[in-house]
């Protein structure tokens, strides 16, 4: 397994320092950037595969640093900031942010929020903010992820619910990597409601799957797009082109 790159932006000398060395020390290569110019060079120059990102950087501000870097980048990253507000975090999260983790902390939980992160887009890496302006190219079919439309092979438009695209959405972003329902249930954010049950959860997820196969496979009861991995979950077992749109 590839040591991880982590790229740590933050324009406090000592704030950077400390990070970096923390993150060394536990098997991490960390690399130290304060500007956005510098974070866009380590990008240029090799693999990153995390960013920690302060919030306030002089002039510079972190929130829409990380913006522009979700527009080009899946790289994941986690917001690091004073700000502790909801709705401040809510800001970070808006813009693709990964996580978000409020200073002062300490540095266990930083490494600990760091591996969860890594973990999640090693195993996943689309099952959290991604480009919306792609379109997808899957089995014959086409979907245009700005306006939403889901096109047959037979180039006629098909209608699917709002759940029925979110799922979509994520499958496709991760064709061929088997999913349990668990993190598709994460994904669609189906977690975040407490009243469930894990059991009901998988079983809402086993419907909405049953539905989105109605739609786009030829025969729901023997698919060939959306098949189920045993013991698992679900995979999206075709190929996936993208184009930028």
């Amino acid at each position: 397994m590839a040591i991880p790159r982590i790229l740590v932006v933050d324009d406090d000398s000592d704030m950077r320092q400390m990070m970096t060395q923390f993150l060394r020390q536990n098997g991490t290569i960390a690399l130290p950037a304060a500007t956005e110019r510098e974070v866009q060079g380590h990008l240029a120059g090799g693999r990153v595969d995390l960013i920690l990102l302060d919030v306030m950087l002089g002039d510079e501000n972190g929130l829409e640093i990380c913006g522009r870097l979700r527009d080009e980048q899946d790289v994941p990253v986690i917001m690091v900031s004073a700000l502790s507000a909801d709705h401040q975090r809510m800001e970070g999260y808006a813009v693709g942010a990964d996580d978000y983790i409020v200073k002062p902390f300490n540095p266990d939980l930083l490494l600990a929020r760091v591996k969860a992160v890594l973990s999640r887009a090693r195993r996943s890496s689309s099952l959290v903010h991604r480009r919306n302006i792609r379109t997808f190219l899957f089995a014959g079919w086409t979907y245009h992820a700005k306006t939403e439309e889901v096109l047959s092979p037979d180039n006629v438009q098909v209608a699917l619910s709002q759940r029925e695209t979110a799922l979509l959405q994520v499958l496709i972003a991760n064709p061929h990597i088997p999913l349990t329902r668990a993190e598709i249930a994460a994904a669609l954010d189906v977690t975040g409601d407490t009243s469930q049950s894990t059991e009901s959860i998988g079983r809402s997820i086993d419907v909405l799957v049953g539905r989105l196969r109605s739609k786009i496979e030829a025969n729901p009861k023997a698919p060939n797009i959306l098949k189920t991995e045993r013991g698992v979950g679900y995979v999206f077992a075709v190929d996936v082109e993208t184009q930028d749109t």
